[in-house]
Order: structure tokens, then C-alpha cells, then sequence
């Protein structure tokens, strides 16, 4: 017996006994190429009714696990149907109202295409996503990066105001690309490691903005350097439905999805849309007031312009209203306006001021109120605008502040099914901030500046408008707004001021508002009309007390007076042609054949300013002869010898400018030494003009003592003479040799009279002395 079957008989009569478990043999691990063909097979069986979550979807397991982890469970309605269309590769026109859920509509379809490509980093651009905004380009990416998480692909955020040769680095490693038109067409154009010939997906998002003028030339320029077979998804919330503009993007039987077509409002069902009718002066107690009275509640507060929104925002930091101010708009820079946008996401009581720029699909969470200062351009953009708030089915509210003169576009809102009600504010409980604002405006010349330029940045956006009907800039009440901007003064609007130059206008409203005023004098029609007699025609300025005037001072107007020019100083009205005619190159070469101008024509001039003829400057007989010729080409070994022989005229020019350099050196060398010795004083000299000074030697009787002999006296005073008498007058006879002094006595009293003089007076002396020995 063996020792296994002892401890088996031990073991029984311990009543032990030893129990086998049998496991499930492992299935074999189906391969990844098989279960994503059973995964598409399971496309054509949607069922869009039948869907309560991801999970009934058939979705890779990344991307389920990607969705779970980031709270989504119930897909919205959007979703369903995008989803369903866009996973058999369909091209899809996809609208829905703000807020329902747009990005994973198109984000899910891009990861399960590239899924069940089994893309890599080395396949280059797997999908194209094009947004108009940076902003909205972040958070798309922001929401990729979380959805996608599990999966493999690498996605790359290309946008304008970030490092351009980080991005050109790496841009043949990204699968899903995510930019905006501008920088995108950059890369295409600029970097040889940007190719989307493998490209499977292009997406819009906001199409219709994508599509119109602002970025048509760009947008057509990169739909030509995209392949011809792909799938294309446009999204937005108010779909373009153009013709051409579904031509320019080759969509293949495109299936239009619209699933708030039918339904009351265009409008999430969730958002209290109300509007005021207000002047344009009190817009800014109107927005002060309201943040005054909300402010624990996060608010978005649209302008119209840029320096408008940063001029509020400035001047309502100063004015400390107890909320956090955050402003959002262009001209920022792009790491301020990323970091802006996330602040304001996490904030639960805020204020932001911002443009059109965060007015199409940012999700800023839990938004309480949208506040529209100023008139949107149309229907849509209000669409867009209220869309901050109201989103995923929740509640929220919005403002719209409107011009007596704007009551049009209440007309265009109900076109497009919004429902708006009226609310009517009480001016009394209004708090207006002017005075403290003309205060700050007085102590910061650059915050001045910056409300002038918010006031005519207003005026132009008035006037670029398209429709001409809500928005007229003739009638805006000037004077008021700048003075509800803390101005003492309006400040001129230059651009009004050449219009109404070109069309002979004279505006005046009934707050005496003159646009034209420093361009052109008011008409005798406008000065008839205010009430002013000939007699104060007769002065050019008068002084009048408007008592319907705010301020109710004297204010100085300008009076009309003729004034008489010649015709030579006669203003002509500058007419421009609209509509030019396009210069070709037959009208070119016709006006250069009668100008007579000759093209690749050298012409040298000489010393004198004159021009040389063809083969003049040439000097040798060879160099002339080659340069009359017409034969074409280039003889090389002839142009050698012409070099030559030119080489010898120009080595002789060269030292006959030599010659001529150094002997005028020379001359004026010589000229300025004989100018020299003119300067100097010659006492030796007889030929002198004048006589001269004798005054200053010393009296001859007082240094010698008088004496009987009377010739001595006269002998020493005409030694110590400098100049000797004139040749006219006669010579004294010359003594004998007993008639004159010893030398030694001589000597002895030149010794006594050099010693009273004083140096100068000895020099001089002294040089007379010798020009006479001599």
C-alpha cells in the first residue's frame, strides 16, 4: 500500500475529507479586430426610443468608462440621434437649443471612429474640430481630455496667442486636432509636419458662425487643403441651412437633425426672458443698480465692443460694488482671458463683462442672470447670448436693455418664436454712480482716455449695424451718454463727421448735438430755425442761456459767417467711384508705351548732372563696340578684354583724381599760411597807412637830462622812433663822426631806458632796433 492511500484511510477516520472544487474553464480572449466587428454590426440596430443611458449604446468600453467617470449616464436628445447617425459615417446638420449637450454629440462619434480604425500616433490627423473662439476651442478640449481618457489618441488644442513652435513641433503626433480657423490655416500654410491626407472627421462647431464673412477666405482655404472623402458634422444652435455654404463643404446627402424644431420656443423652456425700454443715459445707473441688487448671484453682462467692456469694468472696480468684476473680451491676452474663463466657472457670485466673444457655446455653470446692455446685431446672436444661463433644464433669467428706438427688434424675436415680457423699473429707486465717476475721470487722464474711446467705440458699433431699421446712430442722444460716462465733454466722432461731410448733411437733434460742427459751418436753414436775429448774425459768437439744458449755464455756440475765398481755395466735394474698374496689363503696358519708358534701362549721369548716352561711359573703342551691339548672350572671353582695357582708363582716372586731390590740398595750404601773415602786425615796414601810437614812450628829457648840446636830444628821439619819416619829406644831414656820442654812452643809456620800460615795450623796441641795423 502506498503512502497516498495510508493518509487517505487515515484521514477517513478522522472524518476528514478532502473536497475538490472544479473552476469555469477562461473563455479564450476574443481579439480586438473581432469584437469591434461585432460592435459595428450593432449600428444599424439603434433604437433612439429605446435608450436610457450610455450603457444601451454600442460603445467601446473606454469610452463608457470615461462617460461614467465624468457623471454622464442619460444621453439628451441630441445625443441620441447624432449618435446614431454619425457611428455609420453619415454627414450630419445637427441644431439644438443652448445648453443640450452639443459637445459629446460629436466628441463620442469622433473616439468610436478612431476606435474601430485602431488609429495610432503614426496615422497623423484622425479628426478635425474648428471652432470659432478660443475659448470655446479650450473647452472642448478640456471635455475631450476627460472623456477620452482611457483611450490611446493624442489630441492637441491649436489656438492663437500660444507658442507657435511648441504646436509646430508636435503637430504630426496629434490624432484629434481641436483649433481655430486662423491658426489652423497658419499651420497648413507654414509647417511641413501638418498633413491631414488621413483624415476621417471634420466637425463645426457653431457653423454658422464658422461660415460667414468674418471667416469666409480663411474657412474656404482650408476646406481646399482638406480630403475630398470624409465625414463632416455641423453643429450649432442656430444651423445655417445655405446652399452654398453646404456646397463649399462637399456634404454628401447630409441628415438634418432638429430635435426643438417643432417645439414652442426656440428658447430653453427654463429661462424668464424679460426686456426694458430705457434712454440711453441711464444704461449705466440702470447696470449699476442691478449689481447692487444682486450680488450674490453670478451675472453676465454683454456689451457691444470691446473698450467698452473695459472701460466698465475699470470704472466699477474703482466704484468697489461689493462682487467680484471679471472682464472677458478680444483684445486680452490668451493666458488672462484662459485664466478669466476658469475664475468665473468656479465662482458662485460673480460678474462678468464681456463681449460677444463668451456669447457662443461657453459653459459657464450655474449662471443665474444674462444681461444684455447693449442691442444684439439680430436674433441669433440674442439666441446665443441667453444661452449662458438655463442650461441641462435648469432655471435662469435674462435682461435685455433696449432704446426707444430699438423697439424693432422685439418684432424679430417673435419672428424667431422667443417670448419676451416687458418690466418697467422705477427711475426714482435708480442709484446713479456719474458724479463719482467725473471724479475718478478727473484724477486719471488714461481712465478718461479710455471712457472717450469706450463712447465712440459705442457710436461705431451703432453704425456698422445691417439692420438699419433697429439701429439708427443719427438719433443716439450724445451729450446725455457721455455725460452718464463721467464726460464733461462728448468727444468728437470723426468717422460720423467725414460721412456727413461726404453727403452734405447738417444733424442737429434736440440736445443740440453737431457731428459736423469742426468740419463745416450749420446752414442758414439750422441758425433760421434756433431763433437767432440779424443782429447777432453779425457777431461771430454769442452767448444764450438754455433753460431745457441739464446744467442751465451759459454756453458759447458758434455762428454762421460767409466768408469770401478766391476760387483757387473753393472746397470740391470729394466724390469717390464705388465701383472701380479693374486695371488689366494691356491698360499697364499702354500707359508705360506713352510715357515712353523704357524697362531695364541704365542711365548714368556725369559730374555735371547730365545724363550719358549708351556707350559713354565706356572709353575704350572695344567696350563701345560691345555695348552697341544687339547680339544676344554673354561672350564671355570678349567681356575679358573689355574689362581690361576699361581697367586701364579707370587706373589712370584714379590717379589723375589723385593728383587733382593733393594739389588742391596744396593750395589751400598755401592759402592759409599767406592769410596768416597778413594777420600779423610788420612794424619794420614803411609802406604802412597809418602812423603809428607814439604816446605810450617815455618823455626823452626826463630819462636824459636836459643838455646844451641840442643835436643829442634829437639824434636819440630819432633812434627810439619805430617807424622812419616818410620818403617826401627831406633827409637831415648826416653828422660827423666828433658830432656823435661814444658808443659806451649810448650803451649805457639804452640800458636805463630798457630798464623803465615794460616787456612788451622792450620787445618792441628791440625788434625796431634790429630791422634798422639791418
Amino acid at each position: 500500500m502506498s503512502d497516498k492511500e495510508k493518509n487517505t484511510i487515515k484521514n477517513k477516520k478522522k472524518g476528514k475529507t478532502k473536497v475538490k472544487v472544479f473552476q469555469k474553464k477562461k473563455k479564450p480572449p476574443t481579439s480586438e479586430s473581432t469584437f469591434i466587428e461585432n460592435l459595428q454590426q450593432q449600428y444599424e440596430n439603434i433604437d433612439t426610443e429605446a435608450i436610457n443611458s450610455f450603457a444601451d449604446l454600442p460603445l467601446s468600453p473606454k469610452t463608457l468608462k470615461g462617460l461614467k467617470e465624468c457623471g454622464y449616464t442619460k444621453p439628451t436628445e441630441i445625443q441620441k440621434e447624432t449618435i446614431k447617425l454619425s457611428l455609420t459615417g453619415k454627414d450630419i446638420l445637427g441644431a439644438a437649443q443652448t445648453g443640450s449637450g452639443k459637445t459629446l454629440a460629436f466628441l463620442i462619434p469622433i473616439l468610436e471612429r478612431l476606435f474601430c480604425k485602431q488609429w495610432t500616433s503614426f496615422d497623423g490627423v484622425g479628426a478635425l474640430v474648428i471652432t470659432p473662439t478660443r475659448e470655446l476651442a479650450y473647452q472642448i478640449f478640456e471635455e475631450l481630455r476627460r472623456v477620452g481618457e482611457h483611450h490611446e489618441f493624442s489630441a492637441g488644442l491649436i489656438i492663437g496667442g500660444k507658442d507657435l513652435k511648441f504646436e509646430r513641433n508636435r503637430m504630426d503626433q496629434c490624432n484629434i486636432v481641436i483649433c481655430t480657423p486662423g491658426r489652423l490655416l497658419q499651420h497648413m500654410d507654414e509647417n511641413p509636419l501638418f498633413d491631414c491626407v488621413n483624415m476621417e472627421i471634420l466637425v463645426l462647431d457653431e457653423a454658422d458662425r464658422c461660415l460667414d464673412l468674418g471667416f469666409e477666405q480663411t474657412m474656404n482655404a482650408i476646406i481646399a487643403n482638406l480630403p475630398a472623402k470624409r465625414q463632416t458634422m455641423l453643429f450649432s444652435a442656430t444651423q445655417t441651412k445655405s446652399v452654398r455654404d453646404l456646397a463649399r463643404l462637399s456634404l454628401k446627402d447630409p441628415s438634418y437633425i432638429s430635435v426643438h424644431e417643432h417645439s414652442e420656443y426656440s428658447t430653453p423652456k427654463g429661462l424668464q426672458q424679460s426686456y426694458v425700454v430705457c434712454e440711453l443715459k441711464d444704461k449705466v445707473s440702470i447696470l449699476w443698480s442691478f449689481i447692487k441688487n444682486h450680488l450674490k448671484q453670478k451675472i453676465i453682462i454683454f456689451f457691444a465692443s470691446c473698450k467698452e467692456v473695459k472701460y466698465i469694468y475699470e470704472i466699477f472696480c474703482k466704484l468697489r460694488p461689493g462682487v467680484s468684476l471679471m472682464p472677458l473680451y478680444g483684445t486680452l491676452h490668451q493666458l488672462r482671458r484662459m485664466d478669466i474663463y476658469e475664475n468665473f466657472c468656479k465662482k458662485t457670485s460673480a460678474v462678468l463683462f464681456a463681449t460677444d466673444l463668451a456669447a457662443r457655446g461657453l459653459d459657464f455653470p450655474e449662471v443665474h442672470w444674462v444681461v444684455q446692455a447693449d442691442c444684439p446685431e439680430d436674433a441669433a446672436t440674442y439666441i446665443h447670448r441667453v444661452g449662458r444661463t438655463a442650461r441641462y433644464h435648469r432655471g435662469g433669467e435674462s435682461l435685455l436693455l433696449l432704446l426707444p428706438t430699438e423697439r424693432q427688434m422685439l418684432e424679430n424675436l417673435k419672428e424667431r418664436k422667443i417670448p419676451i415680457e416687458k418690466i418697467d423699473i422705477n427711475p426714482m429707486k435708480l442709484n446713479n454712480p456719474v458724479r463719482k465717476m467725473e471724479a475718478f475721470l478727473a484724477k486719471d487722464p488714461t481712465l478718461k482716455d479710455t471712457a472717450q474711446r469706450a463712447f465712440v467705440s459705442y457710436a461705431k458699433s451703432v453704425f456698422l449695424m445691417k439692420d438699419k431699421k433697429v439701429f439708427d446712430v443719427q438719433s443716439l442722444d450724445t451729450d446725455s451718454f457721455a455725460n452718464s460716462l463721467g464726460l464733461a465733454v462728448p468727444p468728437r466722432i470723426r468717422f460720423l463727421q467725414r460721412l456727413n461731410a461726404r453727403t452734405g448733411k447738417n444733424i442737429q437733434n434736440n440736445n443740440k448735438v453737431y457731428f459736423n460742427d469742426d468740419i463745416e459751418e450749420q446752414s442758414e436753414k439750422v441758425s433760421s430755425d434756433s431763433g437767432v436775429s440779424e443782429e447777432e448774425k453779425s457777431t461771430p459768437f454769442h452767448v444764450s442761456d438754455d433753460s431745457e439744458s441739464d446744467d442751465g449755464l451759459l454756453k458759447v455756440k458758434r455762428k454762421d459767417h460767409d466768408i469770401d475765398l478766391p476760387s483757387e481755395f473753393e472746397l470740391q466735394e470729394n466724390t469717390r467711384n464705388t465701383k472701380k474698374k479693374a486695371v488689366t496689363k494691356a491698360a499697364v503696358v499702354k500707359k508705360l508705351l506713352k510715357k515712353k519708358i523704357v524697362s531695364n534701362k541704365k542711365i548714368v549721369f556725369n559730374d555735371e548732372g547730365k545724363a550719358l548716352a549708351v556707350g559713354q561711359d565706356k572709353r575704350s573703342e572695344l567696350a563701345q563696340q560691345y555695348e552697341n551691339e544687339d547680339a544676344g548672350g554673354i561672350d564671355i572671353e570678349r567681356a575679358k578684354l573689355v574689362l581690361r582695357e576699361e581697367d586701364k582708363f579707370d587706373k589712370q582716372l584714379f590717379k589723375d583724381k589723385v593728383k587733382a586731390k593733393h594739389k588742391e590740398e596744396k593750395r589751400k595750404l598755401k592759402a592759409k599760411k599767406k592769410k596768416e601773415e597778413e594777420e600779423k602786425d610788420d612794424f619794420g615796414e614803411s609802406e604802412s597807412e597809418e602812423e603809428p601810437d607814439l604816446s605810450w614812450l617815455p618823455d626823452p628829457d626826463k630819462i636824459y637830462g636836459k643838455k646844451n648840446d641840442e643835436e643829442e636830444p634829437q639824434q636819440v628821439s630819432d633812434e627810439v622812433s619805430i617807424k622812419k619819416k616818410s620818403k617826401k619829406r627831406p633827409l637831415k644831414q648826416e653828422k660827423t663822426e666828433a658830432e656823435l656820442p661814444p658808443k659806451k654812452k649810448k650803451k649805457k643809456k639804452l640800458k636805463e631806458i630798457s630798464t623803465d620800460l615794460s616787456v612788451n615795450e622792450a620787445e618792441e623796441l628791440a625788434m625796431m632796433l634790429l630791422k634798422k641795423n639791418q
